[in-house]
């Protein structure tokens, strides 16, 4: 019965204690057996488990008998209770930035959200941007403090910080520890009693939400929905409202953990639909009706924002013979990641890839990991940017995703990059190193806001190609791991900006230009040639390495030619022996050095080393 459904997320920073939150949930419903808990069990790719972070959503069923005191039934003094069983549908969460996404997909098919703040850490930057977009939903929000077990946490301040951000009572806070499961009865309760049971639409024709998708070899691509309305069974000839194909249901289920399947699927509850569809048809967002019902004119349910990517690379197969392949590896990701954006390119250099779309550095490196991991992918990814909006001379707009595609300098009028708001928590004593690091960049100041006594809020506008690389690297490096950061896009700004190409070989490598402001366009350039010198391997000729703007060369470094000692079988004789060899050796490198323009083979390692300063 859908009154007692309850559909809730977990929503923190990273590294605030969702995922073992999740692991005492499970153990206390009996969701798993004991012999088959781990820790992280909702984690369910290696990668996630190696980096202890969540990288992809992940819904599970529980069962939970509630005690209920009942005022009829005593025997003596005794108190009798009853249980009402009820149906907790958890959907865990990332915390990184990066997989915003899969949060704001999550939080649109549920009722209720638990916000949980380390008791350790305090408010972080993640903590109020995923706060903002369970508000935006108008969820149920219940504030949680957790790890109350270790010995530095500060319970009562973090409880005040997070009291002020609500507007609440710091009284109202749930402590619990994750870890030893303090406090984690009290909390599943104030689940089933805060969170609002789903409404039924009763009356609607069958509608279901998908908020995931993965692709199975056997029943094809797998939906994760939330039934709004109506019901789902197997052998249910269905339609997606969006897309427009239409399919008939191999099988519906559950998550129980692990997919199990059941007869039917009612509204209010969320599970999932094996769609036998072979192809792309199903995307995120879109709305699953009975083909039968297509004429009573059902209305979509609200489709989640298109993710807009911020960070570009390219992604070339090491064999230009495995490009079929690693589109087809594309293609199936793209299904169980809905935030991955690409398109077909090609390179004189590399050969056929794909412009790929990334919501942020780890996105970027998750994606390439799981193309290597999952599907046996050897892939090149090419030095990351950003997109750029171009005016030209003759009137015309144009978005480029490449620094490479700018057109030369007296074809464009202007070029704008995009800008974010960026949001640094951090305690207070850290004030003057991070003032310092910002320096360093083009951000501008715009607030400064004090959460308690010991940390604060710094708001600054920066462009986003200033932190898209090592940023939050070393704002934790000069903050010792305290600061944390989120970004929101701005829009795009003009400025005075140049394309920077890189010459190897007197040939542009267009892999390796870069857009600057014409501030940094010599020290970039310098810094580009240097590091190319270190990590490109010699040749048989002198190698020419050149950052130029235009035709106007700004740094050159040479990479000296590999020696042969030509004269080492000779012995005894004239000098003039010796000068003949090493002049014949010397036109033989000339001659080298002219076929080997644009021929210079660059190993993939070097652009993987590019991307780090």
């Amino acid at each position: 019965m859908a009154y007692q459904i309850r559909n809730f997320v977990i929503i923190a920073h990273i590294d605030h204690g969702k995922s073992t939150l999740a692991d005492r949930f499970l153990e206390i419903t009996k969701t798993i057996e004991s012999r088959k808990m781990r820790e992280q069990v909702l984690d369910r790719m290696d990668l996630e488990r190696e980096r202890g972070i969540t990288i992809k959503m992940q819904p599970v069923r529980m069962m939970y008998k509630l005690k209920i005191q009942s005022e009829k039934l005593k025997v003596g003094s005794s108190e009798i209770f009853n249980f009402k069983l009820f149906t907790l549908n958890l959907i865990d969460t990332p915390g990184h930035v990066d997989f915003n996404y899969e949060v704001s997909r999550a939080l649109a098919a549920v009722e209720g959200a638990i916000l949980l703040v380390d008791a350790t850490q305090g408010v972080q930057a993640q903590t109020i941007a995923n706060l903002h977009l369970a508000q935006k939903e108008k969820l149920a929000i219940i504030p949680v403090i957790n790890k109350i077990d270790l010995p530095n946490a500060d319970r009562e301040a973090v409880a005040k910080e997070v009291a002020t951000l609500l507007k609440i009572s710091p009284d109202e806070m749930l402590a619990v520890s994750g870890k030893t499961g303090a406090g984690v009865v009290e909390l599943l309760e104030a689940v089933i009693t805060k969170v609002p049971p789903p409404d039924l639409h009763l009356g609607e024709p069958t509608r279901a939400l998908i908020f995931d998708s993965q692709f199975d070899a056997y029943k094809g691509v797998i939906a994760h929905i939330r039934v709004v309305s109506g019901s789902l069974k197997g052998s249910d000839k269905i339609r997606m409202l969006g897309a427009g194909t239409i399919g008939e249901i191999v099988e519906v289920g559950r998550f129980n953990p692990d997919r199990e399947e059941t007869a039917s699927l009612g509204a209010g509850e969320i599970g999932y639909v094996a769609t036998g569809l072979k192809e792309a048809g199903v995307r995120v967002g879109d709305t699953i009706i009975l083909e039968r019902e297509f004429g009573l004119g059902p209305r979509p349910l609200a489709e989640y924002l298109e993710p807009t990517p911020v960070v570009f690379a390219s992604l070339y197969p090491a064999s230009a013979d495995n490009f079929p392949q690693l589109k087809d590896s594309l293609d199936k990701l793209k299904l169980n990641d809905a935030a991955l954006s690409y398109e077909m390119e090609a390179s004189e250099a590399l050969g056929r890839g794909f412009r790929v779309g990334f919501l942020g550095m780890l996105h970027l490196e998750i994606i390439s990991e799981r193309l290597r991991r999952e599907f046996g992918r050897e892939i090149i990814v090419s030095t990351p940017s950003v997109s750029y909006r171009l005016q030209l001379r003759s009137g015309a707009t144009l978005m480029v995703y490449a620094a490479a595609d700018i057109p030369d300098e007296g074809e464009v009028l202007s070029i704008a990059e995009p800008w974010v708001r960026l949001e640094i928590i951090a305690p207070s004593e850290h004030l003057g190193r991070i003032l310092k690091l910002l320096e360093t960049t083009r951000a501008r100041y715009i607030d400064t806001t004090y959460l308690s006594a010991l940390r604060l809020l710094l708001v600054y506008r920066i462009p986003l190609k200033e932190i898209i690389v090592d940023f939050y690297d070393r704002l934790k490096s000069v903050t010792s791991g305290y600061a944390s950061m989120g970004y929101e896009f701005y829009g795009y700004e003009t400025g005075e900006l140049v394309r920077l190409d890189v010459l190897i070989a007197e040939r542009r490598e267009r892999a390796f230009s870069t857009v600057v402001h014409v501030s940094e366009a010599y020290n970039e350039g310098r810094r580009i040639v240097a590091r190319l010198k270190e990590l490109l391997p010699a040749q048989v000729f002198a190698l020419s390495l050149q950052a130029a703007i235009g035709g106007r060369v700004l740094a050159r470094e040479t990479i000296p030619a590999l020696r042969k000692n030509v004269t080492g079988h000779l012995y005894g004789g004239d000098r003039t022996r010796k000068m003949k060899l090493w002049q014949k050796q010397k036109k033989g490198k000339k001659r080298l050095a002219a076929l080997g323009r644009g021929a210079v083979e660059i190993p993939p390692d070097v652009f993987l080393k590019m991307l780090k300063r």
